[in-house]
């Protein structure tokens, strides 16, 4: 409002239309249309303008949704589709709504049964306890805390299980999987892949929504070759190693906070230095990290895209994470979106999904998502 009250100020002025615009980062035709605006409606122009159509071609008419609401109260197990072939049956000279109209104005109405969402409950996986180097790294966000400039910095650590290498801990602005890609991207180049990471059941490393937790961070892991593994809920004992080092890391590194993210990740790469070649540890006889760690003989390389001869065809998942056959769209999740799936018949006109060596769930002709199979990553017992 002050903007454009100070630009049709200006023009009223006397100055040109062409350079004030140019001033202002705008087009003749935005400042054209401004200015008119003032001219029709003086100061009540300026405002923010509602972009709701005068007119919705799309909203039908009070007395379908009240015949829709009266079918719906009369018989009461009826969904949108019989509903629909109702009104076509006692009003065949009426357009009648789609199915997802009729569906919708229910739902609007509170008439419409939900179903529970579906959600993973995290049960954590086998844990390995690997002697060598690489067989295993642990991850993990050391708490948020305040810097003295008042952001928020979130540690994301990741340690060497057998060695106790600190390989990173990264100052990061969020737990959002784009700054965790990164850093995993950049030690991944350093240091080589692992047989494995650890984690717990927070965001990025899973996701609560989607199948058996996986979210795009730890599939990208498992196109890598890289298995997971996750603790159990409420269990941070059984990542205990790393928080071990998370506790040495708070005390010299955050009390207090440095001003700003340059100085705290100063901090953080100085302790990392001195935690991998100048601290003796206890549980390795004295030793530095650094002297038994060496790098993975994995190098990083961007993962081949997954193969499925033995399925009937293979499918692309799209950015919403759906799976499109012909006009029909099976809900996945979005923590695959972008990735090739396999999709094999195994019964009559029922589907099993799959992502490279793992069988996700099924869909059948009607069912327009995805129903989860066994969690392939816990052993059945």
């Amino acid at each position: 409002m002050d903007e454009r009250l100070k630009f049709v100020a200006r023009l009223l002025e006397g100055e040109n239309m062409a350079p004030l615009c140019r001033e202002f980062g705008i087009s003749r035709v935005t400042g054209y249309k401004i200015f008119n605006r003032y001219k029709d409606c003086g100061l009540d122009g300026l405002h923010d303008q509602s972009r709701r159509p005068y007119r919705n071609p799309s909203k039908i008419p009070f007395q379908i949704e009240r015949t829709i609401l009266q079918v719906k109260k009369e018989h009461t197990s009826w969904g949108a589709p019989k509903i629909r072939d109702k009104l076509i049956q006692d009003y065949p000279m009426i357009k009648p709504p789609a199915k997802s109209t009729v569906h919708a104005i229910l739902e609007r109405h509170g008439l419409v049964k939900k179903n529970k969402k579906r959600r993973y409950k995290a049960k954590g996986t086998p844990l390995s306890d690997v002697t060598r180097p690489n067989g295993l790294w642990c991850a993990d966000y050391k708490g948020e805390f305040l810097l003295g400039n008042r952001q928020y910095c979130y540690p994301l650590t990741i340690s060497d299980y057998s060695s106790r290498y600190l390989l990173a801990c990264e100052g990061l602005e969020s737990t959002k999987s784009i700054f965790a890609f990164s850093v995993f991207e950049q030690v991944f180049k350093e240091y080589g892949l692992p047989e494995a990471i650890r984690t717990d059941n927070g965001i990025p490393f899973a996701s609560p929504n989607a199948f058996f937790g996986l979210s795009k961070l730890s599939v990208w892991w498992l196109r890598l070759g890289i298995n997971i593994e996750r603790i159990r809920p409420g269990h941070p004992e059984q990542n205990g190693r790393h928080e071990r080092m998370h506790l040495t890391l708070k005390k010299e590194t955050t009390k207090p906070a440095a001003y700003n993210f340059l100085q705290q990740q100063d901090r953080f790469d100085h302790f990392i230095g001195v935690y991998n070649h100048e601290r003796p540890h206890q549980a390795l006889g004295g030793r530095y990290p650094g002297q038994l760690y060496t790098a993975s003989g994995r190098a990083y390389t961007p993962p081949d895209e997954p193969e499925y001869p033995y399925h009937d065809r293979s499918v692309h998942v799209t950015q919403c994470g759906r799976i499109c056959i012909g006009r029909r769209k099976i809900s996945l999740s979005q923590s695959f979106a972008g990735q090739n799936m396999g999709i094999r018949e195994v019964d009559d006109k029922i589907w099993l999904v799959s992502f490279m060596q793992y069988d996700l769930g099924f869909f059948d002709e009607e069912e327009g998502r995805v129903v989860p199979a066994s969690n392939p990553f816990v052993p059945k017992v």
